[in-house]
């Protein structure tokens, strides 16, 4: 029954489900007895759905390239429409080739692709194959879990089901851990030994222990970054430490420790004393550059805003170069701030202070960095969502990849999302975490759900 499970997978990925795909569905339950012991079996039966679903405005948005083998197709819709002798048929598993199999699993949501691998031990097959392989660009999830002393164990959404899972996600032991993500791969930090970083893909459960980073287990501030090479899957990680000089409060140390995975080694490019600045706890790195956000610790004199954004250059030999002649300002007074890269571009998410109680946070701004130089403000987070946070902290969580980008307050499960290319705000649908006591926290992060790559 494996394949009837499967079929009614297929259903559920969207509500608004199209006509064929229903008439194919009244067709399967009509045919259901009839063929049950026949020889083509409900392997068969699934994928004409699979093939109806392709012909269906659901895959509009796929090229009709990808739909091989017409004769293949007809000789299945045939069946609907002639009276021949069903002990002629065959199983379709001995004339579907292995490349048409493939095609159909590309259509399939990560979910969808995992099940579909308990139908039989060709689509088993078929899924192992398929791991090695580019696969069609999945929504990012987002993994949601409570602060607390006790392990991590929460649950992630999927918002091209809309659904959430029970999810347990790997190498995470404390929930104030540092992470870090790009195409499949998570990138986590220990929050009491800096100097443990580890590497996993959350959908294979894929985990790595990379060697022990320098520049200290325990600086005052530090930030993390991953950036993974899309065609050949080596990753460079960046781990940006920042300590206060003793007995000189006004002055901050920043190292910057870099990690390449095809050669398996830590590399020591950078270190620089600054003066009234000191290193926060968020980087991004894009099209091979680090973007670090620095804060203002109060020495500089009278600033307009209290944050800048730094960026160095990963390729740029050692030598002498100073962080604060590349900073450009923070496009307003923020309460926080959060750097991601969404399609290559450097994206800032930030809490909007008050003028005169720049600590206090009064709307969420999103802003866009132009030619390395200046912001551009992409969106402004409406009053009526802003509220519906009930009383937001001055800081809060937040992550995007592709054109998704998720906000979630700590003091709340609830969580928004933002569609960049649609200009869209919405609410997901309803987390299962709940609240239990009034000062229960909640944070997460988003991922990219692939199955082909590995740490």
């Amino acid at each position: 029954m494996a394949s009837f499970s499967l079929l009614n997978h297929c259903f559920s990925v969207n509500r608004r489900v199209p006509n064929s795909l229903c008439q194919a569905k009244e067709r399967f339950l009509i045919q259901k007895k009839e063929e049950q012991g026949s020889k083509i079996g409900f392997r068969c039966l699934v994928f004409r759905i699979c093939l109806s679903v392709m012909e269906s405005e659901e895959w509009e948005s796929y090229p009709s390239a990808f739909i091989e083998g017409k004769d293949l197709k007809k000789d299945l819709n045939s069946e609907y429409h002639t009276d021949q002798d069903k002990g002629a048929l065959v199983s379709l598993d001995t004339i579907l080739p292995d490349d048409l199999l493939e095609k159909i699993l590309s259509f399939l949501s990560i979910v969808g692709i995992i099940r579909s691998g308990s139908v039989c031990k060709r689509w088993n097959d078929a899924v192992q194959r398929y791991k090695h392989t580019k696969m069609v660009p999945q929504k990012p999830w987002y993994f949601m879990f409570t602060c607390g002393e006790e392990a991590v164990a929460g649950y992630s959404y999927d918002p091209s089901l809309k659904k959430w899972y029970n999810f347990n996600f790997p190498c995470i032991e404390k929930s104030n851990w540092s992470i870090s993500f790009s195409y499949g791969l998570v990138c986590l930090m220990d929050s009491e030994n800096k100097s443990r970083v580890f590497v996993c893909n959350p959908i294979t459960k894929h985990r790595r222990k990379l060697p022990y980073a320098p520049g200290g287990n325990s600086p005052d501030y530090s930030a993390l970054a991953i950036s993974v090479d899309k065609e050949c899957h080596n990753y460079t990680i960046v781990v940006a430490k920042c300590g206060q000089v003793p007995e000189e409060h006004h002055l901050w140390n920043i190292s910057i420790h870099i990690y390449f995975s095809e050669s398996d080694e830590w590399f020591d490019p950078f270190n620089e004393t600054l003066v009234g600045w000191r290193g926060c706890d968020d980087c991004v790195i894009c099209d091979g550059v680090l973007y670090y956000l620095l804060y203002s610790s109060g020495y500089v004199g009278h600033i307009a805003s209290r944050h800048c954004l730094a960026m160095y250059d990963l390729s740029t030999r050692p030598g002498h170069f100073s962080l604060m002649n590349t900073a450009i300002p923070a496009p307003c007074t923020l309460t926080c701030g959060r750097l991601m890269n969404l399609r290559d571009r450097v994206i800032l998410v930030g809490g909007i202070g008050k003028q005169d109680r720049p600590g206090v946070i009064k709307g969420i701004g999103i802003w866009e960095l132009r030619d390395k130089k200046e912001w551009c403000e992409v969106a402004r987070m409406p009053q009526k969502f802003f509220q519906g946070f009930g009383e937001l902290d001055e800081v809060f969580a937040s992550s995007g990849c592709d054109d998704l980008i998720y906000i979630q307050s700590y003091g709340s499960p609830a969580l928004l999302t933002f569609d960049v290319s649609q200009k869209l705000w919405k609410w997901t649908v309803r987390s299962p975490v709940s609240k239990r006591f009034p000062l229960q926290l909640f944070t997460g992060f988003c991922f990219e759900p692939r199955l082909e790559i590995a740490s």
